[in-house]
């Protein structure tokens, strides 16, 4: 049976030139990084290699990356040491963002009685900015934690405009970029983001692994204690490979960039003809909407909600509801919650996520066994 994956939003499929660099150093760069001698030197030198390449790509300084095993883990981090060491009294985020930010922002509210306050979020689930500037207008100490392309629906919310309005209110400027780094331009020496996350799975590297972009005006206080590794930010050993296969991934889907964005912007535009052609009151959830990620609303009876994922699964296609790490649960989509009334809210809404490696053929028979179904 052919795999037909378009769920690239959740994961992506590694690179062969990645795996090759990872088994390469899995391989022959075995030393640790805290070594001294000329085996550990060398296993430091890819890490440290790796660091600059990823800082030269997004132009900022190489002592502002630090790796994480997650953008979560990143994330969790920053906002507990943002409240905890940098005086934060108050987040400011969206009811859409990824439970990574929510679930960390509630734990903080209880431990530290942070305020937390909501941007309101528009029928089309773009953030409502007008209501995000009267919320900055306050004189206590601020974080504003938003993501740049919502991992469900694929709404792009303007970080220029939000860390510029950010740095006007002196209120710092957390983003979570798991789904935009590798897949557009970033530069960090034009916008004004004080954190920033990211995972390499996300962009055709290995899983485990990520960064933190932590400005160099900002010092927060460890996440683990224990070695002296990642500046003493983050102890214990260096997972060498994974990080060469991070570095690897986004310097290849960087200078990718322009043909990949292309070819999925066609293949998104494509699928999006061929499913209104077969379900003609199909809609799109969301406006403003990143190239690689489409979300819709099937003009499909309730009650066939729970089986569609299981029976394309069946015919060995992979599409999702939404995040993958709410796949297992029966509650609706937070996201979707924030923008479809109730009636809408029941129906099945599919996420289709594409990458590189999806063709056309792939999308005519996605569409044949939904018409199936």
């Amino acid at each position: 049976m052919q795999k037909i994956y378009l769920d690239n939003a959740a994961t992506t499929p590694i690179r062969p030139e990645v795996i090759d660099e990872m088994v390469r150093v899995m391989q022959s760069e075995y030393g640790n990084p805290s070594s001294t001698h000329s085996i550990g030197r060398s296993a430091k030198a890819i890490v440290e290699s790796a660091r600059k390449t990823i800082a030269k790509l997004l132009n900022c300084s190489a002592k502002e990356i630090l790796f994480t095993s997650s953008g979560t883990e990143a994330t969790n981090w920053i906002l507990r040491s943002a409240v905890k060491d940098l005086g934060v009294k108050r987040i400011i985020t969206s009811k859409v963002e990824h439970h990574a930010t929510l679930y960390t922002i509630q734990v903080l509210e209880r431990e530290y009685g942070i305020k937390v306050d909501f941007i309101n979020i528009l029928p089309n689930g773009n953030l409502d900015y007008t209501h995000f500037v009267t919320l900055l207008s306050s004189e206590e100490k601020s974080l504003v934690s938003l993501m740049h392309v919502n991992n469900e629906i694929g709404v792009v919310n303007d970080i220029d405009r939000i860390g510029k309005w950010c740095q006007q209110n002196n209120a710092l400027f957390h983003c979570d970029t798991v789904q935009s780094i590798g897949k557009t331009p970033i530069d960090l020496e034009q916008l004004s983001i004080d954190f920033l996350v990211s995972s390499a799975h996300k962009f055709h590297g290995p899983k485990g692994i990520g960064f933190a972009y932590i400005n160099k005006k900002l010092v927060l206080q460890p996440m683990f204690f224990g070695g002296e590794q990642e500046k003493g930010w983050r102890a214990g050993t260096e997972a060498v490979h994974q990080i060469a296969g991070l570095s690897k991934a986004l310097d290849l889907s960087l200078q990718n960039l322009d043909g990949d964005i292309l070819y999925i912007s066609e293949l998104k535009q494509y699928c999006w003809i061929r499913l209104n052609e077969n379900f003609p009151q199909i809609k799109v959830n969301g406006e403003n909407v990143f190239y690689n990620i489409l979300n819709v609303l099937l003009p499909f009876s309730e009650e066939k909600t729970a089986m569609i994922l299981f029976n394309l699964d069946m015919k060995g296609i992979a599409v999702s509801r939404g995040s993958a790490c709410q796949s297992g649960s029966v509650k609706p989509s937070h996201v979707l919650a924030e923008m479809l009334q109730d009636d809408d809210l029941k129906k099945p809404s599919l996420r289709v996520s594409f990458s590189h490696y999806n063709t056309k053929e792939e999308i005519d028979i996605f569409i044949e066994e939904l018409k199936r179904i």
